[in-house]
Order: C-alpha cells, then sequence, then structure tokens
C-alpha cells in the first residue's frame, strides 16, 4: 500500500501540476520490499511482479531508499530519480538483488486512433537475450528488444492475442503467451519478467496503463 503524504515535503510546488507514479517489483530473485522516498516510507512489502496503485505525486528529485520488507538498515539500493511535471510513470525495480536497478519508465498521454488499442513491449528479464516479440503468423510487433529497453506504443485492433518472444533474428521460441484479451481505446504494457530457463519462469504482465484514465 502506498500512502499519499509526500506533498508536505515539498510546499514550493505545491502549485505544480502533480504527476502520477506506481511502483513494479520486477527483481526476479529479490524478496518482498519496502520503498521509501525522501526518508518517507511510501510502499511497504511489494512481493516479486506485483504494482502498487498510482500515487499523486509533485514533480522533483526524489531519493529513493529499497530495504527488505520489514527492515530499515543496509538498504539494496539508494538511488536518485527525476519525476517531470504532469508525467505518468511505473518505477520499476529491476535486474539481480545483488544488482538492483530503478527504471522510471514514462507513461505518455497521446492519442489513440479510433477503434484501436495502443501497446507496447518492456524487456525486464536480466538473463534473456534481446527478443523480437511476434504473433503466430510470423509478423513481428517489436524486433530485436534488449534488456530494460522500453518500445514504443504501436496500434492494434482490440481483440484477443498470442504473441511469441523469440530469441532475436532466430525461430528460438523463449516464451509463448495465449489469450491476451486487449480492451479498446487502451494502453498497455507486456512487460517481460522472471528468468529464461530458470526459475522464477519467464513470464509477462499487462497491466492497464494509467495513460488510459489518468488525465
Amino acid at each position: 500500500m502506498i500512502n499519499n503524504f509526500l506533498y508536505p515535503y515539498m510546499p514550493h510546488i505545491r502549485q505544480v501540476k502533480p504527476s502520477h507514479i506506481r511502483v513494479l517489483h520486477a527483481s526476479p530473485d529479490a524478496p518482498p520490499v519496502d520503498i521509501y522516498a525522501n526518508n518517507n516510507l511510501i510502499a511497504k512489502n511489494i512481493p516479486y511482479k506485483s504494482f502498487t496503485p498510482y500515487i499523486s505525486v509533485p514533480p522533483g528529485n526524489y531519493v529513493i531508499s529499497v530495504f527488505a520488507s520489514g527492515t530499515k538498515q543496509n538498504p539494496v539500493l539508494v538511488k536518485n530519480i527525476q519525476i517531470p511535471n504532469d508525467t505518468i510513470a511505473t518505477v520499476a525495480a529491476t535486474g539481480y538483488v545483488s544488482d538492483l536497478d530503478l527504471l522510471p519508465i514514462l507513461e505518455p498521454i497521446e492519442p489513440i486512433p479510433t477503434n484501436k488499442t495502443m501497446i507496447r513491449f518492456i524487456h525486464l528479464s536480466p538473463n534473456t537475450p534481446n527478443v523480437d516479440i511476434t504473433l503466430p503468423n510470423g509478423a513481428i510487433l517489436f524486433e530485436d528488444v534488449e534488456y530494460e529497453e522500453v518500445t514504443e506504443y504501436i496500434p492494434v485492433p482490440p481483440g484477443n492475442y498470442t504473441v511469441e518472444a523469440k530469441v532475436a533474428g532466430t525461430d528460438q521460441t523463449a516464451l509463448i503467451v495465449p489469450n491476451i484479451n486487449l480492451k479498446p481505446n487502451r494502453f498497455y504494457s507486456i512487460y517481460a519478467v522472471g528468468f529464461l530457463n530458470d526459475k522464477p519462469p519467464l513470464q509477462v504482465l499487462i497491466p492497464l496503463d494509467g495513460n488510459s484514465y489518468i488525465k
């Protein structure tokens, strides 16, 4: 759960239009974590693969500290991140626990073509090589996506999809994901998380992005 109490600590920008952020725990070998922003607890006991709700925060620079859940000593990561004015973003904890990183992923508000859905792919599996994201007929949606790369959104017809992740430039299938239901006039990100040929296994998370409904 995230508590929205950051505003009192930045009174000089209270009139600036707020931004909205959520946190994703995408580090496959990390335990549940607590996250602090400028020494204030904003997310508690987040397990792997979980997203927090979006919260409204003032834009600015934040010192983010990540701790194993229930502890407040020896943070696994301390990093400065800049939250721009009037933006929507997911901040993902990525990589191995021994080399944890925070990746801010912006969710731009842009027009959606009539009767279309906007999708993109985000590669957060630390041991998976570059991948092509394809349809079963071989059509490539996203090509040669490397670790921690965030693709641009593309428009597709709404409906039910099966997608495949293949090692880039080959027919070697790393993952098949059936029954992806994409509703019209929405933004989705397809996050690849986990380990290739190890545990926890490679899989995808497909949340509705905040730019679908936060205006």
